[in-house]
């Protein structure tokens, strides 16, 4: 933590904004409760199979080494479980390959589209059938009946645990908030994911609500904020971070209307440039750069004051579009040092 208010910022091109962290969270959570279950199912085919003494033939007998699978939202670590035949040799042994997960398995297209529908079609309608044949192909094995089951209930019951805890004891600083368009090949329209993610004062990132609902809507953003406050969060962050057009807005106003609002730069660089021929597009992102990258709030100030001279005479609409959130757009810089955020923080 330094004496100004800026936070280090993550490397260019590496996923670990707050979200993709959550997804590949859950992406690995779902290959382990999926292999899982498929080996489960493995085992109950061959439950008959005894040993000269009794005990069951095929046991579970650890894990492969981990490796990882590239996906759409960067590297998920999995292990591979084995199955040990206590009986069979050469050719008479029973083995055990995941269909799930192929021994030189080492990349997946389609697990980044796959967690946003688990949530919102798999788990509520019990389309998880659906949802593994888009990570695993139509055709592909491991999707039994009894395999299907326990994937669902599984996910159920955590889901359902987790739209239920107690948020009594937490407290969040931060919260950033948006509304994500998932687009699958099994759903004719693309659903939007309402996602806040929080930080707490310790800096860590966590979720905190996910549903869906319509992005600009205030209703659907206000009966998720109300569902947060009704399960113990009172206090509601110090600072919110969104795109403009969100919904978002007058819903935090109305359930927390202490919190203070932060413009989302990332939204307001791309509605700025659109505004600009594209020969000064590249001038003009770095100028922007230098206000929100600025080491002080006065800093920030002379920066944006300098955009708005060069560019207010032959680009109005440009400037107009900047000016107009300059308070919002610059609120980070009120909050002491002393207010733990995460490593990669930025204004969002």
């Amino acid at each position: 933590m330094t004496d100004s208010n800026v936070f280090q910022l993550s490397q260019p091109g590496m996923l670990s904004d707050p979200l993709t962290e959550v997804l590949r969270s859950g992406a690995r959570a779902l290959l382990a409760q999926a292999v899982a279950a498929e080996v489960a199912g493995f085992l109950e085919s061959h439950a008959d199979k005894l040993t000269d003494d009794g005990r069951q033939r095929l046991v579970r007998h650890g894990h492969l080494p981990e490796r990882e699978i590239m996906t759409g939202i960067g590297p998920v670590a999995v292990r591979a479980p084995r199955i040990r035949d206590r009986v069979g040799t050469g050719e008479e042994r029973i083995a055990f390959s995941s269909a799930i997960l192929p021994p030189y398995a080492r990349r997946s297209k389609s697990l980044d589209v796959l967690i946003p529908i688990l949530y919102l079609k798999g788990i509520s309608t019990g389309g998880f059938e659906e949802a593994l044949a888009a990570l695993l192909g139509k055709d592909a094995g491991g999707l039994s009946a009894s395999t299907i089951a326990r994937l669902r209930d599984a996910w159920a019951d955590e889901h359902a645990r987790w739209q239920k805890r107690d948020l009594s004891v937490k407290r969040y600083v931060y919260f950033w908030a948006d509304g994500i368009y998932v687009q699958a090949r099994l759903e004719d329209d693309a659903q939007c994911l309402l996602v806040i993610i929080g930080a707490t004062p310790e800096g860590n990132k966590e979720l905190v609500g996910l549903t869906d609902g319509v992005r600009e809507n205030a209703q659907s953003w206000k009966g998720l904020l109300l569902d947060l406050k009704r399960r113990g969060l009172v206090i509601g962050p110090e600072l919110a971070i969104a795109d403009g057009a969100l919904g978002f807005w007058q819903a935090i106003e109305e359930v927390w209307p202490k919190t203070r609002g932060q413009r989302c730069w990332v939204h307001k660089t791309a509605n700025v440039l659109n505004r600009l021929p594209k020969s000064q597009q590249s001038k003009a992102k770095r100028a922007l750069q230098d206000i929100w990258m600025a080491e002080t709030k006065n800093d920030a100030n002379a920066a944006f004051d300098a955009f708005v001279e060069n560019y207010a005479v032959k680009y109005d609409k440009a400037v107009a579009c900047l000016t107009k959130d300059r308070e919002a757009l610059l609120a980070f810089y009120d909050f002491p040092a002393s207010i733990e955020a995460p490593a990669d923080y930025q204004p969002h």
